[in-house]
Formats: structure tokens, C-alpha cells, sequence
């Protein structure tokens, strides 16, 4: 049976920016939901170990996250399990939140934390594989192969840039790409043509990744899409960069973004539409890191807060007792 709720703030997201601004709403006393279709942790929960947040020289992915969640439930944010289908803003300037069980939230506050997903393969292997070998981020596990044989595929932009970076560990990378020229912009190729830790494969497909004993990447298994020819590559990683793709389709209505699809805000993680704002990885910005989006929750968390308080004192918000405000 489906359910209505009232809170101060919905946060779509329980990754590191939506955990972080529920720890931030709850410790200003808001009413604050944070609405997660799985487990808490966002792409946390599909890296093995982090070695890039401050204060952990070493974490795994799963502790991280459980020790957001735990943070952010200890200055009352709740976390309830659901898919959200829309988040729409109704003509009296408070926002609605519909979930695939039928559940709605209101609330004159949302923050969009819904991250991005990458886009794969689909190839076997890949899934089964996934941060034991199969990544989808160069600076996040590229350390953990120094001395390896790494392959990129790809061949725009992310494909080219990553690939010059994942050559600081690895000793020899190879890119794989279907056709016969990049789409990454002329300076990149320029660099990764140059670089001689880097060889491009060209004209093939990645038909099957293979893995040894214990479960991590030791092989995979190319076809040439002009010959037919099959071919392995006894890598021992294989970094995905085919595209990435914001989860912004769930908001109802036009709101700013860039020609990829990620919102657009001001410093104050403040969308196009009052009252909405969004942080971590679903929002334009330079990096994609743990840390920028802990930043950005922060950021946008303090900033809704704010934005609650001029209702308040504008007097079109009225205190409720939570201690928080509502239209």
C-alpha cells in the first residue's frame, strides 16, 4: 500500500554527496529522507578498496559507505529503499517525489544526488569482474596495477585522457577501439600517440574478459570487427570509457544543463529551479571523486537550509515541529 510522507528535505541519492547532506541537513535539524534504490554508497559499493580519501590511506569501498550512512542516521537523516520515477515542482513551490511503489514525498527542499552511471560493455565477464580487474575509473583504482599490462577501451576524450594516465603505474597500456580513428579532440591523440607506453588496437571489440583462479582479470578475449579475427590480451585490468550518463531524467520540466546531461548550478549547488539542487556526480564539474561529492552534499545541505530560512522569514514558511520548515 502505497505511502505519503512529509520531510524538510528529500535527498534522491545514497551516495558520498547525498549521505553527506542528510548528515548536514540532520545536524540543522531538518526533517531529511534520503531515497536510495539499493544499498547506501552509490559507486562506492563497485570499488574494492579507496586510497584517495582523506583520513583512510586504505578503506574498502563498502566500509566507507556503511560509515557514511551510519554518520548521517546519527543526526537523524532517515533512509528509505525506493526507485524514484519523478521529482516534480507543484504550483505551490513545494516539490513532490514519486517512487516506483507508489510512495510520494513532499517537501519545499530536494537535492538531487542520483550520480551517473557508466556506461558498459554488456560483454561476459564484465559485471562479474567489476573491481577485481574491470574498472570505470582511472584515478580511483589505476594504483592498484603499477607494473601491470592495462587495457582502455574507448576513444573519445575519457578513453585518450585516461589512458595517458593510467601509463604513471602501468607498464604498458593498450587501447581498444572499434574503429579505425579516435573522437577524442586532436591534443589528446597528439599526447597518446607520443606517449610509448601506449598501443592502440584498432578496428576491434573486447568479446569476453577472463580471469584467473581467484576471481581477477587475467585475459581477454578481441575480435577485429573488419576481419573476424579472434586474438587474446593477457591484461590485468580493463578500464571502461564508453560514455557516462547523468541520472537527471527523473526530474519533471526543464532545469539547466550541459550538452552531456549534467545539471547545471551556482556556487551554492542551486539548479535553474528554486529550491531544487544537486551535488556529486550527477551535477557539471571538472572531477568526479569521493571528495567533491562529500563537498558538494556539504555544500548543497547548508545552502537548502538557507534557502528554508527565507521562507521563513519571508513568511511564506511556517515552523513545523520537527523543528524544521515546510510551505
Amino acid at each position: 500500500m502505497s505511502k505519503t510522507f512529509e520531510y524538510d528535505v528529500i535527498i534522491v541519492g545514497a551516495g558520498p554527496a547525498g549521505m553527506t547532506a542528510g548528515m548536514y541537513a540532520g545536524r540543522s535539524m531538518l526533517k531529511t529522507v534520503i531515497i536510495e534504490r539499493g544499498g547506501s554508497g552509490g559507486e562506492l559499493l563497485n570499488t574494492e578498496a579507496i586510497e584517495d580519501y582523506p583520513g583512510f590511506e586504505h578503506i574498502e569501498g563498502w566500509d566507507l559507505a556503511q560509515r557514511f550512512e551510519n554518520h548521517a542516521k546519527k543526526f537523524g537523516a532517515e533512509f528509505h529503499q525506493g526507485v524514484v520515477l519523478t521529482v516534480r515542482r507543484l504550483e505551490d513551490a513545494t516539490f513532490e517525489v514519486e517512487t516506483e511503489s507508489g510512495d510520494v514525498y513532499h517537501a519545499p527542499t530536494v537535492i538531487i544526488t542520483a550520480g551517473g552511471t557508466p556506461i558498459k560493455l554488456g560483454v561476459p565477464g564484465e559485471a562479474e569482474y567489476a573491481g577485481k580487474g574491470v574498472s570505470y575509473c582511472a584515478i580511483c583504482d589505476g594504483a592498484f596495477f603499477k607494473g601491470h599490462v592495462i587495457a582502455v577501451v574507448g576513444g573519445g576524450d575519457a578513453a585518450a585522457e585516461e589512458s595517458d594516465f593510467l601509463t604513471r603505474y602501468a607498464d604498458k597500456v593498450y587501447l581498444i577501439h572499434r574503429r579505425d580513428e579516435l573522437r577524442a579532440s586532436k591534443i589528446l591523440q597528439k599526447r597518446l600517440f607520443e606517449n610509448p607506453k601506449i598501443e592502440v588496437i584498432w578496428d576491434t571489440l573486447v568479446e569476453r574478459v577472463e580471469a584467473d583462479e581467484h576471481g581477477f582479470v587475467n585475459n581477454l578475449k578481441l575480435r577485429n570487427v573488419k576481419t573476424g579475427a579472434e586474438s587474446n590480451l593477457a591484461a590485468t585490468a580493463m578500464f571502461v570509457f564508453i560514455g557516462f550518463r547523468p541520472n537527471t531524467g527523473i526530474i519533471e520540466g526543464h532545469v539547466d544543463h550541459d550538452e552531456m546531461g549534467y545539471l547545471l548550478t551556482d556556487t551554492n549547488m542551486e539548479t535553474s529551479i528554486d529550491g531544487l539542487f544537486a551535488a556529486g556526480d550527477v551535477r557539471s564539474q571538472l572531477t568526479r571523486q569521493v571528495t567533491t561529492a562529500a563537498g558538494d552534499g556539504t555544500t548543497a545541505a547548508i545552502a537548502a537550509e538557507k534557502y528554508l530560512a527565507s521562507l521563513r522569514d519571508s513568511s511564506v514558511g511556517r515552523i513545523v515541529a520537527t523543528g524544521g520548515y515546510a510551505v
